[in-house]
């Protein structure tokens, strides 16, 4: 590979890095994290194999986030943050498949979290883009890309973070978190 080649890739590698990290350390976690609880709140997932459909564009997919139903929510919290993830392409693991927040009631313990539509940034009420999918040029752009690995058998998975979300000023607090499995694709 040449020198240059190697070079470009590094500095592309350190500018995903930077945004991934970036993206966490806005959240200060409390001392003692809450384990957050967090099933599929849509009968169609079940943590074994992707359902039909919901991967991402490339391969024919008109994908959206999984609805999820959380519980055990710290009292102090007023969003949640999932993040989507492939355990088996480094680069898309860790949020890589994008990190969307969405504000919750205060003193919620439970929430179900909507549904998102995958490549897009025109999110529905009370959800925000903490971190857009890391691979724009894989697939189209947007807050979340679904499975993508074209039916590899790759691992998906989301973790969630309860969180307080700050005003400017004040410091951003991680209170909980918990993991769910997406399954196969």
């Amino acid at each position: 590979m040449p020198h240059s080649t190697k070079t470009g890739m590094l500095a592309f590698l350190a500018i995903i890095l930077l945004v991934l990290t970036g993206c966490t350390a806005k959240y200060k976690p409390v001392e003692n994290l809450t384990s957050l609880e967090v099933n599929f709140a849509d009968p169609m997932w079940n943590g074994v194999k992707v359902p039909p459909n919901q991967q991402c564009n490339r391969f024919g997919g008109a994908a959206e986030t999984p609805r999820l139903a959380i519980s055990n929510i710290p009292a102090d919290a007023n969003a949640v943050i999932m993040e989507y993830s492939d355990r088996d392409a480094a680069h898309m693991d860790n949020g890589g498949h994008g990190k969307i927040g969405y504000k919750i009631p205060a003193k919620a313990k439970n929430v179900t979290v909507p549904t998102v539509k995958g490549h897009t940034f025109d999110l529905p009420a009370d959800f925000f883009v903490v971190a857009p999918h890391a691979s724009p040029s894989w697939d189209t752009a947007g807050a979340y890309m679904p499975p993508c690995s074209g039916g590899r058998g790759n691992r998906y998975y989301a973790t969630v973070k309860a969180v307080y979300e700050a005003p400017e000023g004040e410091q951003s607090l991680l209170l909980g978190k918990g993991k769910i499995e997406l399954g196969k694709y």
